[in-house]
């Protein structure tokens, strides 16, 4: 098996979003004067992140197109009525705060340096290509990927086989020479083992036990129908072992 490409998720995957959203968040509610409301500073960031889990999958299951689920968790968050135009400036501010705090993970650019000349890249994420081209050029690796797919335009978002086969398409190449790397056990991991390609999860937080991934213990990946196609990792200093597993550079997986 040659794998001649990556395709890269993007949030707490290349950029740190969970970090990014946190911090934002904290400047935003300070800003705002709405940290009273909460019994901690903790609290209202948990809220914040359980309602835009809900929004996504809202999003991914096509029950709310992109600007009306980023306005319906702000409505939520604050538990007013406000209108569109009001729950889309509450969430400019914020974006002001949050814009402040990107910034990639430290392995990224080493790993992308070290497979420029050996494997093409792109980027498949499910949010809108807006968001995510314009955060990868103030970012500045927006030139190292031939393609740059979301969810909201291709109108259909991970873990569906058709959104990686779209990817793989844009590179004019089969699944099974393609490697996706991302941080979600199931919308990533198994979205992109289901389809076919080389699906490699980074598990930074070492948070999940593998219990239902199928990328975790060893029973798991007895059971699992395509255990050659998942591999688990904690840093992308693992990748390049993964995806050239006959060479000895870079460190080996920690999944198999």
């Amino acid at each position: 098996m040659t794998i001649r490409a990556v395709v890269w998720d993007v949030d707490d995957t290349l950029f740190d979003y969970t970090t990014a959203d946190r911090a934002g968040m904290r400047g935003h509610l300070a800003a705002e004067g709405l940290l009273d409301g909460y019994a901690s500073v903790g609290q209202a960031l948990d809220r914040w992140r359980e309602l835009t889990d809900r929004q996504w999958a809202r999003f991914a299951a096509g029950e709310v197109d992109w600007a009306g689920g980023r306005r319906d968790r702000v409505r939520d968050f604050l538990g007013q009525p406000l209108s569109d135009t009001e729950a889309e400036d509450w969430f400019v501010r914020y974006l002001g705060h949050y814009e402040t705090a990107w910034a990639l993970f430290p392995d990224v650019l080493p790993v992308l340096d070290l497979l420029a000349g050996s494997h093409r890249h792109a980027v498949l994420s499910n949010s809108s290509l807006r968001v995510q081209d314009r955060k990868l050029r103030v970012l500045g690796v927006r030139e190292r990927f031939e393609a740059v797919l979301c969810a909201a335009e291709l109108g259909v978002s991970k873990p569906a086989a058709e959104a990686f086969h779209a990817a793989c398409d844009a590179l004019r190449l089969p699944p099974h020479q393609v490697a996706y790397v991302g941080d979600h056990p199931e919308i990533d991991g198994r979205g992109a083992a289901e389809a076919g390609l080389l699906s490699v999860w980074i598990d930074r937080r070492g948070v999940h036990t593998g219990a239902g991934t199928g990328v975790g213990t060893a029973a798991d990946r007895q059971a699992d129908p395509q255990p050659d196609r998942l591999r688990r990792i904690a840093s992308l200093a693992e990748l390049p072992a993964v995806l050239r597993p006959d060479t000895r550079f870079g460190a080996p997986s920690t999944f198999g």
